[in-house]
């Protein structure tokens, strides 16, 4: 890791120069901060990062970037984070993202300069030389929910594509054929891993996945609002409206009560991350449900032991169908729904 002796050499100014500039002395020209600043972005310095082979002291401080804090999935992951880091003795420092990468990487950054133990983080992206830098530098990081391929740093997920595979029994059982997606931002791999699995699960009953069945959201509630209205307008509506998250799927229901129409009467809704809220909807919404709070768990415990020079490992677990009422009712009928939880 670059130090700030390195900056100096790069810049080719003395290193109270440097200390200056990065403490914003007046006193330096703007020549020589373009020069300092342009060798800091080179060299990927840091202040007050502690390379992990050096550090001699721990803050017992963990850092969590989460992708939406509104969103209730990211709200229930991080009380998981903070109540087990707290177990283990440390404290957690959350930044929210609020699906702007750009946003990720000034949480990153300020949370890098805290000089935290560790980072764990749901990425929005494909990751920005920040985060890479970090994870390949030795800052001890595991990702969770989502990740970032090639990238040796652990991740703790859930897998969904069964709990997929056991929807689409669930509404071909009951008889619909026509089912769409709204599909999250095709920069995250639970975004695309969603439309693939849905993908595959359809082939699986000879049923196709079509360009116009297949709407573009952002896992924000307006998306879903907005891909939904898209759908009822098409010659053929879908039957089904499969939300790849859970307030597009508030959004897609808000889409449907506009046009007066009713779930599942007129079509049929189910979404990915159950929430507590589903149970209250009207008709409550059938749901792919995560362990969020396992997942954040498993997340601290792999983080806390590469801090104190253990291998963190990646976890992997079950996602599972809730089957409500939002989709038909027919269960005595659906050997998958009577596995699942209502």
């Amino acid at each position: 890791m670059a130090s700030i002796k390195d900056v100096a050499a790069e810049a080719g100014v003395s290193v109270a120069t440097v200390s200056r500039v990065l403490n914003d002395h007046p006193s330096v020209s703007a020549e020589a901060r373009t020069r300092v600043l342009a060798a800091v972005e080179t060299l990927g310095y840091r202040p007050n990062v502690v390379a992990r082979s050096l550090r001699t002291d721990q803050t017992h401080t963990l850092g969590l970037v989460i992708s939406d804090v509104m969103n209730p999935y990211f709200t229930e992951l991080a009380r998981s984070v903070e109540e087990e880091a707290r177990a283990l003795g440390y404290s957690v420092i959350i930044g929210n993202a609020d699906e702007r990468p750009d946003l990720q990487d000034h949480h990153v950054r300020n949370l890098l300069d805290r000089r935290i133990d560790g980072l764990l983080v749901s990425p929005t992206d494909g990751g920005s030389p920040l985060m890479l830098g970090a994870a390949r530098s030795g800052t001890p990081m595991v990702f969770v929910d989502r990740w970032i391929p090639g990238v040796d740093v652990p991740v703790v997920r859930s897998d969904g594509r069964a709990a997929v595979r056991d929807l689409v029994a669930h509404l071909h059982g009951l008889g619909h054929r026509r089912l769409a997606i709204i599909a999250g931002p095709a920069a995250t791999t639970t975004g695309r891993e969603r439309v693939e699995a849905f993908r595959e699960a359809l082939a699986a009953y000879g049923l196709e996945l079509p360009d116009a069945y297949i709407g573009q959201g952002d896992f924000q509630a307006e998306s879903g609002r907005r891909v939904t209205e898209g759908f009822l307008d098409l010659p053929e509506p879908p039957e089904v409206v499969f939300a790849a998250d859970n307030l597009m799927a508030l959004g897609a229901l808000d889409a449907v009560r506009a046009r007066g129409l009713r779930v599942p009467d007129d079509i049929a809704l189910a979404a990915f991350d159950d929430i507590p809220w589903f149970v209250h909807t009207d008709p409550p919404i059938t749901a792919i449900a995560q362990p969020t709070g396992d997942l954040g768990r498993a997340a601290v415990r792999a983080l806390v032991d590469r801090i104190e020079g253990r291998p963190g490992e990646s976890v992997t677990l079950p996602a599972r169908l809730v089957v409500r009422r939002s989709c038909g009712e027919n269960p005595a009928e659906n050997p998958v729904t009577n596995r699942s939880q209502s």
